[in-house]
């Protein structure tokens, strides 16, 4: 008998035992494969089955002694000798890279790293730290350091994130700010956690704001916080002021939702010289302007403007999509389905005569009797697909709508702070702990965007989200040999995905 090595036409190799004692004839296939070195361990376990079919076995016993002493070896195995290492040999590289090293403390670039790879409590980092690095950290002991993180270490981080931003964007043209609110568990109010207008419909709970501005593809700049009460129209101007004083990077075109827009923000961004595109409400205008909008867009095609000259220096730029006007049409038939539903139904009252969502659709006849006002109905889809944005750039109308559409970038940074990070519900109540949480996620955030950023350059088919899965199931094994004083350390093998994550970073 001998072993064969059969080529396969998919390029795989087969490993066989082949007889040819009377005529040749497969007594064993090992196995097949692509991989060299699983080859030439398939190749040693044929020439095993050999040895033992015919009774041959090694002339030298260590070779038995060694496969006793690995087998010994792996029985002593402990769970305490593997170790978790891939969310350290990856972001925490990627932390190392951007800077954040320099703020001199472990217990900061653990806790942010946790907080990529197990975003729960700070109670919950503790079990995390020491069950996958083996790190015994009290509570108490995160507690206190978050109590002097943010006084101590805060612009600090946040100048090595705005710098990082800025040596990828190489310049700031452009940013892009919105708010949302944070939300606590604990219902009592204080001078920042107040009760407020909740975007997250958590009306009973104290929240604070929380600004956020980024640059282009969602690069972070800074974020000021802000008491819960606070309208988020009033944000803007003191975030931009901070941000551009803190950093001086000139005067950039600001981009915001149409919640920023009031006369009161636009004059005051045009005292201090910064351009503007934000969304315009266009049935909020004056009857006359609706009426010029409604004559000039009635006609549109797809993707096709129309430009509205306010006077020297503003410009209304209102744009049409197909697909827009579809889902405008979708949801006012969904609104009214369920509008002339409570209607026949006799539920609804005089109170429910607001101008909310689509009871404006409403219309009180004779004393208290409730109808549908088919009048507005009609007239509403004059408005299908018709969206407007207000500026005193020089941008081309293209160049304006492609700028503003970039804004769901600041969105998507605080779904992701939202739902990877967990920033929100916050269970802190003291006002350092509370800034030092928003610091973590910030500072995570700006991690999370770099891998983001590399996974794209390099086209790797990974998201950011399953990189950080991934790395969860990167081990190291930990051990000590008999007459050696140092503890060998040894990287398991990874798989396919594990190997193209850690070659990008390593």
């Amino acid at each position: 008998m001998f072993v064969r090595k059969k080529k396969n036409r998919s390029g795989s190799v087969s490993v066989q035992v082949i007889d040819k004692s009377n005529a040749y004839r497969v007594v064993k296939t090992i196995g097949s494969s692509k991989d060299p070195e699983q080859i030439r361990r398939m190749f040693e376990l044929a020439k095993l089955f050999i040895a033992h079919r015919k009774k041959q076995y090694s002339l030298f016993p260590h070779d038995q002694q060694d496969n006793a002493a690995v087998l010994n070896f792996v029985r002593n195995i402990q769970n305490s000798h593997v170790r978790t290492v891939g969310p350290e040999l990856i972001l925490g590289k990627i932390f190392d890279q951007i800077g954040f090293d320099a703020v001199g403390e472990l217990l900061f670039r653990d806790i942010v790293i946790a907080r990529l790879v197990y975003p729960t409590s700070k109670a919950k980092t503790v079990d995390y730290l020491y069950r996958y690095q083996g790190k015994s950290i009290s509570t108490q002991s995160i507690y206190r350091f978050l109590d002097r993180l943010n006084d101590q270490y805060s612009q600090q981080a946040q100048q090595i994130a705005y710098e990082h931003s800025l040596s990828v964007l190489k310049h700031i043209t452009v940013v892009f700010y919105d708010m949302t609110s944070l939300y606590f568990e604990n219902e009592d109010e204080d001078d920042l956690r107040k009760i407020g207008f909740s975007k997250d419909g958590k009306f009973q709970n104290p929240q604070i704001m929380l600004g956020l501005l980024v640059g282009r593809n969602g690069y972070p700049i800074g974020y000021d916080i802000f008491e819960g009460n606070t309208f988020e129209g009033k944000t803007l101007l003191p975030v931009l002021r901070r941000i551009e004083r803190k950093y001086g990077f000139g005067k950039p075109v600001v981009v915001a939702d149409a919640a920023m827009l009031s006369n009161e923000n636009l004059q005051s961004l045009e005292q201090e010289q910064f351009p503007y595109i934000v969304g315009a409400r266009i049935r909020n205008e004056t009857q006359p302007m609706q009426e010029e909008i409604l004559r000039r867009c009635g006609r549109l095609d797809d993707g096709q403007t129309v430009v509205i000259d306010k006077d020297n220096f503003h410009r209304l730029i209102v744009s049409y999509s197909d697909r827009r006007a579809g889902r405008d049409v979708y949801n006012r038939q969904r609104g009214l389905k369920k509008l002339r539903r409570k209607v026949h139904s006799g539920k609804l009252t005089k109170e429910h005569l607001n101008n909310r969502g689509y009871n404006k659709f409403l219309r009180l006849s004779g004393e208290v009797k409730i109808e549908i006002d088919e009048v507005k109905v009609a007239q509403a889809d004059r408005w299908d697909g018709l969206k407007g944005y207000f500026t005193n750039t020089n941008y081309s109308p293209e160049l304006v709508i492609r700028t503003y559409s970039q804004l769901w970038h600041v969105e998507k940074a605080f779904r992701i702070s939202e739902t990877d990070l967990r920033i929100r519900p916050m269970y802190h109540y003291r006002r350092k702990r509370i800034e030092a949480h928003v610091l973590i996620a910030f500072v995570a955030y700006t991690i999370y965007k770099e891998l983001e950023r590399r996974l794209a350059e390099v086209e790797l088919p990974i998201s950011p989200q399953r990189a950080i899965e991934l790395t969860k199931t990167m081990y190291e094994l930990r051990f000590e040999l008999p007459d050696d004083p140092y503890v060998q350390r040894v990287l398991l093998k990874m798989d396919v995905e594990q190997q193209m994550l850690y070659g990008l970073m390593c």
